[in-house]
């Protein structure tokens, strides 16, 4: 999704670059409630009444990209499906991710992947809001160093909502500032350096990643399990309760007893939900006997 879809919202601009373009269309609140509609029933995210000046300054660029003279032409003329449908959807989120973001997720992740090997089996992961990468190649890290190898028995899914973001996750490239939380001898085993200044995750642990689109709303998932661990971290802060519930819901039944779900640190379902039981921060494990959970 998250996007944080990680997929999250964008944060929005700095005030003088929302200022500045802030008369070039009108935009009422008959505009804005339509906006917040559409993402709402496709995507799950409900935006806040905080979010009006984000919302314009996204979509003011849209508007001049397809030469649209108002929001409300514009608003009118989306269709899902369409090509312009993708772009106010990739508009409206962004990926605020980095590596080892939350790092004792990654420390309880790699004690359950080898709390979980056995020979012969290969334990799949779906990281659920991949944004730009940063968290896949993470998990990436993380199973090649339990492992010991470039090629652990290890598979991961990566979805997101946004098609932009997964591109640029599907590629790997990153600077030198967005690779500076990998520890050095991390960074020299598990990356080839590029052009100056530039770090491109090595094939091998490319090789164990597939990338989806994929919409946490979408009647049907593309992805099937068993999951051995699930990562869907701040993109359901983004949902309202029933929906957030329900996202979680679909999730257990793709998981076997203990496997575990990561999510974010503002994102909390010890009550209204059977299938998890609190591990320890921000972790689930899929409870063993239904109504398990506390």
């Amino acid at each position: 999704m998250p996007r944080s879809p990680t997929s999250t919202l964008v944060q929005g601009l700095a005030a003088l670059g929302e200022s500045a373009g802030a008369t070039e269309f009108a935009f009422d609140t008959a505009d804005f409630d339509k906006v917040r509609l559409l993402l709402k029933q496709h995507t799950g995210i409900a935006l806040s009444e905080a979010k009006r000046s984000m919302v314009y300054s996204r979509l003011a660029r849209r508007l001049r990209a397809t030469g649209a003279s108002t929001f409300r032409a514009y608003l009118d003329a989306l269709r899902s499906g369409s090509p312009e449908w993708e772009q106010f959807v990739n508009a409206l989120t962004t990926n605020l991710t980095y590596f080892y973001r939350e790092s004792h997720h990654f420390q309880m992740l790699a004690d359950h992947f080898k709390q979980r090997a056995r020979p012969g089996h290969t334990q799949q992961i779906w990281c659920a809001a991949a944004s730009t990468g940063e968290e896949v190649w993470t998990i990436a890290l993380t199973a090649a160093e339990s492992f010991g190898t470039l090629t652990p028995p290890i598979q991961i899914i990566a979805t997101d909502l946004d098609t932009h973001v997964l591109d640029q996750a599907r590629k790997g490239v990153y600077r030198e500032d967005q690779i500076a939380k990998v520890p050095e001898a991390q960074v020299r085993r598990y990356f080839v350096q590029g052009p100056p200044g530039t770090y491109t995750v090595r094939p091998e642990l490319r090789a164990l990643v597939t990338f989806r689109q994929l919409n946490l709303l979408d009647p049907v998932w593309s992805v099937r399990g068993p999951f051995d661990a699930i990562f869907c971290r701040n993109v359901l802060i983004y949902f309202d309760r029933a929906t957030q519930l329900k996202v979680v819901s679909r999730m257990a039944p793709l998981m076997p007893p203990d496997a575990l779900l990561f999510v974010g640190h503002s994102e909390n379902f010890s009550h209204g939900q059977q299938a998890f039981v609190l591990q320890g921060k921000t972790v689930y494990a899929r409870a063993r006997q239904p109504g398990a959970a506390t």
